[in-house]
């Protein structure tokens, strides 16, 4: 019997097939004790394992490449945190089994994460994946992931970690459901940047069957179990219609009258870059340069380093624009050689532009790399910074960008209320804003952007957060300046439509979403997205803004 269960939607698409789940490894190894001749080869086992982990989760990352990367390499720095492999040697050196050293410092370090705020309890999917590959690897069972299968099917999973996320084979994995999770996880970006639908926060996601039959609906949320022929021919008439209006909208992004809305791509460097001009993306809307500092966590990239990976996305895109956001590392992001260890709440402690302010010399070193990788291109240099909190926060940055000789339009991040309630001000030190939604919704509504079980109020659809887009919006159009959207919410082509309506100038997203965004646009005008904009602000919920959002746009 057909039955209907609803998560969060987070990366567009039909998927009907078999559900597989996840498999994991025997996890917690047995509490027994050995001879203190023993510690010496057990501590040796426990570094070997940690090392082959790190290295396996590195080439994971330079196969995947783009923000997967970034991502795999953070683990495989947790993999090998200092203080981490301190404590597995002392539990070693007072009888412990390599594997039971690991399972336990893993733990202690666990618990710390998930008291340390919402923010870096986000991170204990990341590290609880660490810990099982380790273990698996010393206890010589097999690893955690994905299952074998020649058949394509459905993955169903508690939450996937990068590791896992980050090689799925789009042509076995058809989409993936997990009851973790939000619509900014490190899951759902990179569903996004692959292209598979998934559904994530779906609570007794995994009670689902092995072998049952579902159709996950990756825009809506909706999960349809064993459904039925009338319903599979339906979702598969309105994917071959999503699909149909994808392949006959092409070129530059506008509304149906002409207001010309520029789509631009997110990447992670330069292995994103064939992505998005495949996707017709007019240029770059945020370069996460992160990428090129979690090689080496104990040291910045050389200057040559640095000029090298930006002139390669520069060159991808001429006579386009490219926005680079600098350095923004803290809180999940920690640098050896940047961040503060014993931050009691990163995420609300040293980050981003602070970060950068406290260090000068990367601050410096990255702008003048940047300075030197665009000259004598012809393309559109915009320079934005992270975590900006007011005017004080803008002026520095400008005044670092003008002392590296950088020629370049500076720009500050909206991700604090604070810089959105600001905004005009802000605005009297830089030239253009760029919303990073994400973040703006996790500090708007003290919600962690990892957590499944406050996804709604990462919900971007949030009245309260197209207010803050809304002030952003409307203050860089009094100033005679733009007002960019990079974060997450400029993928969804619905959402899309009353962005721009709120008076945001461009829109940015992964490369997958750019084709959808585009023709949703095609389809209005732009006092249609305004009306739309306005019935959304006034609805007192996500889900209700966008009812009425949708409302106006079909003209009901």
């Amino acid at each position: 019997m057909e039955t209907t269960l609803r998560g969060v939607g987070v990366s567009h698409g039909v998927a009907i097939g078999e559900v597989r789940h996840m498999g994991t490894a025997v996890l917690e190894p047995p509490a027994k004790q050995i001879p203190a001749a023993d510690a010496e080869r057990e501590q040796g086992r426990a570094r070997q394992a940690v090392d082959a982990v790190a290295a396996d989760l590195t080439a994971r990352g330079n196969l995947a490449g783009g923000e997967a990367q970034a991502v795999l390499e953070a683990q495989a720095m947790m993999a090998q945190d200092p203080e981490l492999m301190a404590d597995v040697d002392r539990r070693i050196a007072v009888g412990s089994t390599a594997e039971r050293a690991v399972y336990d410092a893993f733990a202690a370090y666990r618990a710390l994460l998930a008291g340390a705020g919402e923010y870096l309890a986000g991170r204990v999917a990341d590290l609880d994946d660490v810990r099982n590959r380790i273990v698996a690897r010393l206890l010589g069972v097999p690893m955690p992931g994905v299952p074998d299968s020649d058949e394509p099917y459905v993955l169903i999973a508690r939450d996937l970690a990068p590791a896992d996320t980050a090689l799925l084979d789009p042509t076995l994995v058809l989409g993936f459901v997990t009851e973790e999770g939000g619509p900014t996880s490190h899951s759902a970006i990179l569903a996004r940047a692959l292209g598979v639908p998934a559904v994530v926060a779906l609570p007794g996601a995994g009670e689902l069957a092995e072998g049952t039959v579902i159709a996950v609906d990756g825009s809506t949320g909706e999960i349809f179990v064993e459904p039925s022929a009338e319903k599979k021919a339906e979702l598969e008439a309105a994917a071959a219609q999503r699909k149909a209006a994808l392949a006959a909208s092409t070129g530059p992004g506008a509304t149906s009258d002409g207001h010309k809305v520029p789509l631009l791509a997110n990447v992670g460097g330069p292995t994103d870059v064939p992505a998005a001009v495949a996707a017709g993306a007019e240029g770059v809307g945020l370069f996460r340069t992160e990428f090129l500092f979690l090689d080496d966590s104990k040291n910045a990239p050389s200057e040559a380093k640095q000029i090298e990976a930006y002139r390669q996305v520069l060159e991808a895109f001429p006579e386009g624009r490219v926005v680079v956001r600098v350095l923004d590392a803290g809180a999940d992001k920690p640098l050896d050689f940047l961040t503060p260890a014993d931050e009691p709440n990163p995420a609300l402690g040293v980050r981003g532009l602070r970060t950068l302010l406290d260090h000068p010399d990367v601050l410096s070193t990255q702008l003048t790399a940047l300075a030197k990788a665009a000259e004598g291109l012809p393309v559109y240099l915009e320079v934005m910074a992270p975590m900006v909190a007011d005017r004080a926060d803008a002026k520095a940055f400008a005044d670092a960008c003008r002392a590296a000789g950088l020629r370049a339009k500076f720009g500050a991040m909206v991700e604090i209320p604070s810089a959105a309630l600001r905004a005009r001000s802000i605005l009297q030190e830089v030239e253009f804003l760029s919303l990073g939604t994400n973040d703006l919704a996790q500090y708007t509504f003290a919600a962690d952007r990892q957590v499944g079980a406050v996804s709604r109020l990462q919900d971007p659809w949030q009245p309260a957060l197209l207010d803050l887009v809304a002030l952003s919006a409307e203050a860089a159009h009094a100033e005679g300046k733009s007002c960019g959207v990079c974060g997450e919410a400029a993928s969804d082509p619905l959402l899309a439509c009353v962005l721009i309506g709120l008076g945001v100038t461009s829109l940015s997203m992964g490369a997958a979403s750019i084709p959808y965004v585009r023709a949703s646009l095609a389809k209005y005008t732009l006092a249609q997205c305004e009306r739309a904009a306005a019935a959304a602000r006034a609805a007192d919920s996500a889900d209700e803004a966008r009812d009425a959002a949708q409302a106006v746009l079909s003209g009901e």
